[in-house]
Protein backbone atom coordinates (compact mmCIF):
# COMPACT_ATOMS: atom_id res chain seq x y z
CA UNK A 1 0.00 0.00 0.00
CA UNK A 2 1.21 3.47 -0.90
CA UNK A 3 -0.33 6.74 0.28
CA UNK A 4 0.47 10.10 -1.31
CA UNK A 5 -0.90 12.68 1.10
CA UNK A 6 -0.52 15.87 -0.94
CA UNK A 7 -2.13 14.21 -3.95
CA UNK A 8 -4.84 12.63 -1.74
CA UNK A 9 -4.24 9.21 -3.26
CA UNK A 10 -4.00 5.73 -1.75
CA UNK A 11 -2.73 2.97 -4.03
CA UNK A 12 -4.02 -0.32 -2.60
CA UNK A 13 -2.09 -3.47 -3.48
CA UNK A 14 -4.34 -6.20 -4.85
CA UNK A 15 -2.22 -9.39 -4.74
CA UNK A 16 -0.85 -10.64 -8.08
CA UNK A 17 -1.50 -7.40 -9.98
CA UNK A 18 2.04 -6.06 -10.24
CA UNK A 19 1.89 -3.98 -7.08
CA UNK A 20 5.46 -4.86 -6.03
CA UNK A 21 6.90 -3.16 -9.12
CA UNK A 22 4.93 -0.01 -8.31
CA UNK A 23 6.03 -0.17 -4.67
CA UNK A 24 9.66 -0.31 -5.73
CA UNK A 25 9.28 2.55 -8.20
CA UNK A 26 7.24 4.84 -5.94
CA UNK A 27 8.07 4.06 -2.30
CA UNK A 28 10.61 6.92 -2.16
CA UNK A 29 7.86 9.32 -3.27
CA UNK A 30 5.05 8.07 -1.02
CA UNK A 31 4.24 9.52 2.41
CA UNK A 32 3.10 6.18 3.78
CA UNK A 33 4.52 2.84 2.60
CA UNK A 34 3.15 -0.42 3.98
CA UNK A 35 5.19 -3.45 2.92
CA UNK A 36 4.15 -5.92 5.61
CA UNK A 37 2.70 -7.90 7.12
CA UNK A 38 0.68 -9.14 4.10
CA UNK A 39 -2.64 -8.39 5.85
CA UNK A 40 -1.68 -4.70 5.87
CA UNK A 41 0.38 -4.51 2.67
CA UNK A 42 -2.58 -6.02 0.82
CA UNK A 43 -5.30 -4.41 2.93
CA UNK A 44 -8.59 -4.57 1.03
CA UNK A 45 -10.86 -1.55 0.69
CA UNK A 46 -12.84 -2.33 3.85
CA UNK A 47 -9.71 -2.69 6.01
CA UNK A 48 -8.09 0.39 4.50
CA UNK A 49 -11.23 2.42 5.14
CA UNK A 50 -11.65 1.20 8.70
CA UNK A 51 -8.09 1.84 9.82
CA UNK A 52 -6.06 4.03 7.48
CA UNK A 53 -8.77 6.24 5.96
CA UNK A 54 -10.13 6.81 9.44
CA UNK A 55 -6.81 8.36 10.49
CA UNK A 56 -7.00 10.90 7.67
CA UNK A 57 -10.65 11.66 8.48
CA UNK A 58 -10.09 12.16 12.19
CA UNK A 59 -6.72 13.90 12.14
CA UNK A 60 -6.86 15.91 8.92
CA UNK A 61 -10.57 16.07 8.01
CA UNK A 62 -9.81 14.67 4.57
CA UNK A 63 -9.90 11.42 2.63
CA UNK A 64 -7.61 9.76 0.14
CA UNK A 65 -9.04 8.67 -3.19
CA UNK A 66 -8.45 4.95 -3.57
CA UNK A 67 -6.87 3.45 -6.66
CA UNK A 68 -6.14 -0.20 -7.38
CA UNK A 69 -5.57 -2.66 -10.19
CA UNK A 70 -7.72 -5.68 -11.03
CA UNK A 71 -6.68 -8.62 -13.20
CA UNK A 72 -8.78 -10.79 -15.52
CA UNK A 73 -9.94 -13.59 -13.16
CA UNK A 74 -8.53 -16.61 -15.01
CA UNK A 75 -5.26 -14.79 -15.63
CA UNK A 76 -5.21 -13.80 -11.92
CA UNK A 77 -5.62 -17.42 -10.83
CA UNK A 78 -2.96 -18.40 -13.35
CA UNK A 79 -0.56 -15.97 -11.72
CA UNK A 80 -1.25 -17.50 -8.29
CA UNK A 81 -0.83 -21.01 -9.70
CA UNK A 82 2.56 -20.17 -11.24
CA UNK A 83 3.72 -18.23 -8.17
CA UNK A 84 2.97 -21.14 -5.88
CA UNK A 85 4.88 -23.56 -8.11
CA UNK A 86 8.25 -21.93 -7.32
CA UNK A 87 11.13 -24.12 -6.17
CA UNK A 88 11.01 -22.63 -2.67
CA UNK A 89 7.41 -23.86 -2.30
CA UNK A 90 8.22 -27.53 -2.94
CA UNK A 91 6.99 -29.56 0.03
CA UNK A 92 4.94 -26.62 1.37
CA UNK A 93 1.12 -26.99 1.69
CA UNK A 94 0.78 -24.04 -0.74
CA UNK A 95 2.77 -25.73 -3.50
CA UNK A 96 1.09 -26.18 -6.88
CA UNK A 97 4.15 -27.80 -8.47
CA UNK A 98 2.63 -31.26 -8.98
CA UNK A 99 -0.80 -30.32 -10.31
CA UNK A 100 -2.31 -28.91 -13.47
CA UNK A 101 -3.86 -25.47 -13.72
CA UNK A 102 -7.22 -27.17 -14.29
CA UNK A 103 -6.81 -29.00 -10.95
CA UNK A 104 -5.93 -25.70 -9.27
CA UNK A 105 -9.02 -23.91 -10.61
CA UNK A 106 -11.24 -26.84 -9.62
CA UNK A 107 -9.77 -26.69 -6.12
CA UNK A 108 -10.43 -22.93 -5.99
CA UNK A 109 -14.13 -23.66 -6.60
CA UNK A 110 -14.37 -26.04 -3.63
CA UNK A 111 -15.92 -25.10 -0.30
CA UNK A 112 -13.86 -24.94 1.78
CA UNK A 113 -10.86 -24.41 -0.47
CA UNK A 114 -7.72 -26.48 0.06
CA UNK A 115 -4.89 -24.40 1.50
CA UNK A 116 -2.96 -24.25 -1.78
CA UNK A 117 -5.99 -22.75 -3.58
CA UNK A 118 -7.12 -20.39 -0.81
CA UNK A 119 -5.96 -17.16 -2.48
CA UNK A 120 -8.87 -14.85 -1.76
CA UNK A 121 -11.04 -12.95 -4.20
CA UNK A 122 -10.58 -9.74 -6.14
CA UNK A 123 -14.27 -8.83 -5.91
CA UNK A 124 -14.11 -9.25 -2.12
CA UNK A 125 -11.02 -7.02 -2.05
CA UNK A 126 -13.16 -4.16 -3.39
CA UNK A 127 -16.09 -4.61 -0.98
CA UNK A 128 -16.85 -1.45 0.97
CA UNK A 129 -18.01 -0.86 4.52
CA UNK A 130 -21.62 0.28 4.95
CA UNK A 131 -20.54 3.88 5.63
CA UNK A 132 -17.33 3.82 3.59
CA UNK A 133 -16.25 4.78 0.11
CA UNK A 134 -15.02 2.39 -2.53
CA UNK A 135 -12.11 2.58 -4.91
CA UNK A 136 -12.51 5.57 -7.21
CA UNK A 137 -9.83 4.60 -9.74
CA UNK A 138 -9.76 0.91 -10.69
CA UNK A 139 -7.60 -0.09 -13.64
CA UNK A 140 -7.38 -3.32 -15.57
CA UNK A 141 -3.99 -5.01 -15.16
CA UNK A 142 -3.62 -5.37 -18.92
CA UNK A 143 -3.93 -1.58 -19.39
CA UNK A 144 -0.52 -0.72 -17.95
CA UNK A 145 -0.29 2.41 -20.09
CA UNK A 146 -3.43 3.82 -18.44
CA UNK A 147 -2.11 3.02 -14.96
CA UNK A 148 1.23 4.66 -15.70
CA UNK A 149 -0.33 7.72 -17.34
CA UNK A 150 -2.69 8.20 -14.40
CA UNK A 151 0.08 7.94 -11.82
CA UNK A 152 2.53 10.10 -13.76
CA UNK A 153 -0.11 12.83 -14.17
CA UNK A 154 -1.34 12.59 -10.59
CA UNK A 155 2.14 12.51 -9.04
CA UNK A 156 3.71 14.83 -11.62
CA UNK A 157 6.68 12.53 -12.23
CA UNK A 158 8.06 10.03 -14.68
CA UNK A 159 7.85 6.41 -13.54
CA UNK A 160 10.10 3.56 -14.62
CA UNK A 161 8.97 0.06 -13.72
CA UNK A 162 11.14 -3.03 -13.37
CA UNK A 163 9.78 -6.58 -13.57
CA UNK A 164 9.56 -8.15 -10.12
CA UNK A 165 8.21 -11.37 -8.60
CA UNK A 166 8.50 -13.16 -11.93
CA UNK A 167 6.95 -16.62 -11.62
CA UNK A 168 7.95 -19.85 -13.35
CA UNK A 169 6.54 -20.52 -16.82
CA UNK A 170 3.71 -23.06 -16.57
CA UNK A 171 0.99 -24.23 -18.94
CA UNK A 172 -2.37 -22.64 -18.13
CA UNK A 173 -4.60 -25.13 -19.93
CA UNK A 174 -8.18 -25.09 -18.71
CA UNK A 175 -10.82 -27.62 -19.71
CA UNK A 176 -13.86 -25.84 -21.28
CA UNK A 177 -16.14 -27.45 -18.68
CA UNK A 178 -13.95 -26.13 -15.84
CA UNK A 179 -13.87 -22.66 -17.34
CA UNK A 180 -17.64 -22.58 -17.86
CA UNK A 181 -18.24 -23.67 -14.26
CA UNK A 182 -15.75 -21.10 -12.95
CA UNK A 183 -17.35 -18.28 -14.97
CA UNK A 184 -20.81 -19.21 -13.67
CA UNK A 185 -19.76 -19.74 -10.06
CA UNK A 186 -17.60 -16.61 -9.88
CA UNK A 187 -19.45 -14.15 -12.09
CA UNK A 188 -18.73 -11.38 -9.56
CA UNK A 189 -15.01 -11.68 -10.33
CA UNK A 190 -15.63 -11.04 -14.02
CA UNK A 191 -18.04 -8.19 -13.28
CA UNK A 192 -15.37 -6.57 -11.10
CA UNK A 193 -12.85 -6.77 -13.93
CA UNK A 194 -15.34 -5.62 -16.58
CA UNK A 195 -16.17 -2.50 -14.57
CA UNK A 196 -12.52 -1.35 -14.39
CA UNK A 197 -10.89 1.19 -16.72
Amino acid sequence: MLVFYKERLAFLAVPKTGSTAYHTALSHRADLVVTGPPELKHAPVRRYDRFFQNIFRKMYDTEMEIMAVVREPIDWLGSWYKYRSRDDRIGHPHSTRDMSFDDFVRAYMQTPRPEFADVGSQSQFFRTRNNGFGAKHVFKYENQDKILNFLQDRLNMEITLERENVSPVRALDLHPETEAKFRAQHAAEFACHDAAL
